[in-house]
């Protein structure tokens, strides 16, 4: 339908294009979500009855990658309509649709320049593209398979005995958290681009060393680039971004980051891990002037000590990893206990 729907170039066409790609992705993500998290609390017993009718129509399991390919036909269908050249061969349009590398845990690829390289790549191979590719493997490969995976059983041992570790013991416990997201995600990412640049076609970069940032801001710049850049498109710039008022960026940035969260999963904690770094850049970008004296010289501070910027960036996102990987009772249990010195051994 994507594939058609932009041969068409209609922008009407390509708008119904981008709703049905939407609801497409709602239907197989977030029904149950809906269901569960919201109608259930206005009326449990229709929440059960239309939670038991939509099982007909829904598989047991969501297509693969349905949060990737649908991100990406609604670029494709959103740069169509502002006039971009539709791809004008199916197979084409396939091998962007279905690129096994990123297929399933990205990056997000965009058309206009996955296709050059497609047509690049295939046809001249190169010794020392081959060779990059290996290496990038090679370590998307150490970071996922031996470092991430033994710090997830660290995590998985330590988790049911939170309480009962010291809280030197609880801060080292978030810091493997907070490791174990970084070295996971961005070895998979690396696997993809590697696999990738073995036959010729570059994949955009998803990480760049996002745990030296020094602000919240710097942070989303340099992590999950794919997404983070894809929601400033086309949400965030769409919605009218920072050009109508103060309060229309607020909403604008905290809606984006929102989206942000419930791309990564169907749950309450992810919406709240979205708002909380939505949240999070907002006071980034707003402190120094909110606070008055107070702000700028916390902001001359940071500037003077970079180290402490550093740490509390750190800190900041370590916690917002706990909600991340956590049902939300149990993560602000967790947060109060890595201020709090009790331990019941």
């Amino acid at each position: 339908m994507t594939f058609f729907v932009a041969r068409m170039r209609h922008p009407a066409a390509c708008l119904i294009g981008i709703a049905t790609c939407v609801f497409a992705l709602c239907f197989y993500k977030y029904t149950h979500f809906l269901i569960n998290g919201l109608l259930s609390h206005i009326s449990p017993a229709l929440a059960a009855q239309t939670d038991l009718a939509t099982t007909l129509f829904l598989p047991a399991a969501r297509p693969l990658a349905i949060s990737f390919f649908v991100f990406e036909f609604v670029h494709y269908l959103y740069e169509v309509r502002k006039g971009g050249e539709p791809i004008r061969n199916f197979f084409d349009f396939a091998h962007f649709t279905l690129f096994f590398p990123s297929l399933v845990a990205g990056p997000i690829k965009r058309y206009t320049s996955f296709i050059p390289s497609l047509k690049v790549g295939l046809a001249a191979v190169n010794a020392q593209d081959v060779a990059h590719g290996m290496v990038q493997v090679a370590c998307g490969f150490f970071k996922k398979s031996v470092l991430a995976d033994n710090l997830t059983l660290y995590i998985t041992y330590n988790a049911p005995r939170f309480t009962q570790i010291s809280l030197a013991e609880r801060w080292f416990f978030m810091v493997a958290v907070t490791l174990r997201v970084y070295l996971d995600f961005s070895g998979y990412s690396d696997m993809a681009i590697g696999f990738a640049r073995m036959i010729g076609i570059r994949l955009p970069q998803n990480f760049n060393w996002p745990y030296l940032a020094h602000n919240i801001e710097e942070l989303w710049q340099r992590w999950h680039i794919s997404l983070s850049t894809w929601i400033k498109d086309y949400v965030y710039i769409p919605l009218g971004g920072s050009r109508k008022g103060n309060g229309r960026k607020v909403f604008n940035g905290l809606f984006a980051f929102a989206l942000c969260g419930l791309w990564h999963g169907a749950a309450w904690q992810y919406l709240l891990w979205g708002v909380y770094h939505g949240v999070g850049l907002l006071a980034c970008a707003t402190y120094r002037k909110v606070l008055g004296p107070v702000g700028q010289g916390l902001g001359k501070f940071f500037d003077f000590v970079p180290v402490a910027s550093w740490a509390v960036t750190m800190a900041f996102f370590g916690l917002g990893c706990l909600l991340f990987f956590y049902p939300t009772d149990e993560c602000c249990k967790m947060v109060q206990l890595l201020f709090v010195s009790i331990s019941t051994r």
